[in-house]
């Protein structure tokens, strides 16, 4: 028998602890970051709080990406916020308070959004049903034959057409959602995770396992019921714990009357630009006298200092991308979107997260993560960051959104005598570069709450009296 040896390179993605940290960190909105940080400050004595970190950099200009900590840039002078045409309030000091009202708050609205460039009305319809029978934590509030068929017969589509449907959702974002039970859930998002990850096949195996035992959290046990290592089966949990049992808290809409951005936009000297909210980015140091006596310690005693300095690290570390991320994230949206910024909605441009995603050099479900609970203040009011991605009108080289813009402005410019139809109105936009249907300028009326033309024809002409009552 002749023997051979042979060799593989390949890739593979190893999520280490720190690497789970700072997914974890990307994810979480302002007040949730405030409470991970509050919490490691009190249960780890090695952190210590930046307090005067946003005077020391105010001037600072930004710098490479390549380094820890991403400095602000100078933040503006309240002239500086002035934009013409835009809906900011003239008087109000406290703008950094002001939010404008957004559709992309509606949670199901956020995440039919993210179908909409794969999916038609029909399906984002069935998809929007599977969306109402989800419990706040993203479980479907019924057995999943029983909605099955329910579906089937309201949109008479077969029982696998309807499944395939909540299959997309399992594989969106969050993923996770309409899962029947945790085990879904979790195997779902193990799925989606980007690239290869060497702990995702045991992973798998400890999902598809006994839950109780996964519970227990015997590892020796579990190891040899798997024939594996004890260190793998770790990693493997360690991966798990990075996964998010409650997908659809991440859909909940925001209880606080008031959004504090995480960035500031602005236009100055003829350019925009985009600087950390010094009162949302808060900065963890570790005690470097403290980090110097744990490092020359040794001995099994200093063992729970050691751990603590390594967590303190991945925090640091974690706490440093998320702020970096948010920041070149933000400054290639303002780029992208600067036409919206300076003219309103009828300027805004088709963009996606795979956009972004290749101009800041990262993974779309990155992106997501960045930008999902994450606001902006501009001259426009404070938008989530979600906002400012829009589907691009097929055929056409603008968003739908600027589309449905100039329908609701050329309805609310019309003659109130000689009400537009929607004919008219596709006919009008022809003139201006976009071809759309009659029945695409239907959709988006509906969508805006307009009555057709026979119906407000009729509402002009009561009299004033009438129309109040």
């Amino acid at each position: 028998m002749k023997t051979s040896m042979s060799a593989q390179l390949g890739q593979q993605l190893h999520l280490t602890p720190a690497l789970l940290q700072s997914i974890r960190l990307l994810q979480l909105d302002g007040m949730q970051l405030e409470l991970e940080i509050r919490q490691a400050l009190e249960t780890n004595p090695l952190l210590e709080l930046e307090q005067d970190i946003a005077g020391a950099q105010a001037e600072t200009p930004v710098v490479d990406a390549a380094i820890e900590t991403a400095a602000f840039d100078e933040l503006p002078e309240s002239s500086m916020w002035e934009v013409a045409g835009s809906s900011w309030r003239d008087g109000d000091d406290d703008r950094m308070a002001q939010i404008a009202a957004d559709q992309s708050s509606d949670p199901q609205l956020r995440v039919l959004q993210s179908l909409a460039l794969e999916l038609d009305e029909h399906d984002l319809a069935i998809a929007a049903f599977w969306l109402e029978h989800c419990d706040d934590n993203g479980y479907l509030d019924a057995p999943l034959a029983q909605l099955t068929l329910l579906a089937s017969a309201r949109f008479d589509r077969s029982g696998a057409d309807v499944e395939a449907l909540r299959q997309r959702l399992l594989q969106g974002e969050p993923a996770g959602m309409a899962a029947c039970d945790l085990r879904e859930c979790l195997l779902a998002q193990l799925h989606c995770l980007p690239g290869p990850v060497a702990a995702r096949p045991l992973a798998a195996r400890l999902l598809h396992g006994d839950l109780q035992q996964l519970a227990s959290h015997d590892y020796p046990a579990i190891a040899r019921a798997l024939d594996v290592e004890e260190t793998d089966i770790h990693e493997a949990f360690r991966l798990i714990l990075s996964l998010q049992p409650r997908p659809g808290e991440q859909l909940l809409p925001q209880t606080n009357a008031v959004v504090t951005p995480d960035v500031v936009a602005w236009h100055a000297d003829g350019q925009w630009r985009v600087a950390l909210n010094p009162s949302t980015t808060h900065r963890v140091s570790i005690n470097p006298t403290y980090e110097k006596v744990v490092a020359d310690t040794s001995g099994d005693a200093a063992q729970p200092m050691r751990e603590m300095l390594q967590e303190a690290r991945w925090l640091t570390r974690g706490l440093s991308m998320r702020y970096d991320t948010l920041l070149r994230t933000t400054r290639v949206i303002v780029e992208r979107q600067a036409a919206f910024l300076t003219r309103g909605e009828e300027a805004m441009a088709p963009l996606t997260l795979k956009e972004v995603a290749d101009a800041i050099g990262m993974h779309e479900s990155t992106i997501s993560r960045i930008t999902s609970g994450k606001y902006v203040q501009t001259p426009r009011g404070t938008l989530e960051l979600k906002h400012f991605f829009a589907v691009r009108l097929e055929g056409a080289s603008i968003s739908g959104l600027a589309v449905k813009a100039m329908v609701r402005r050329l309805i609310e410019s019309e003659p109130a005598a000689r009400p537009l139809a929607d004919d008219a109105i596709a006919a009008l936009l022809s003139r201006q570069g976009v071809n759309i249907a009659r029945r695409t300028v239907a959709k988006y009326r509906e969508q805006l709450d307009i009555a057709p033309a026979r119906e407000r024809r009729r509402q002009n002409a009561k009299p004033p009296l009438a129309r109040m009552g």
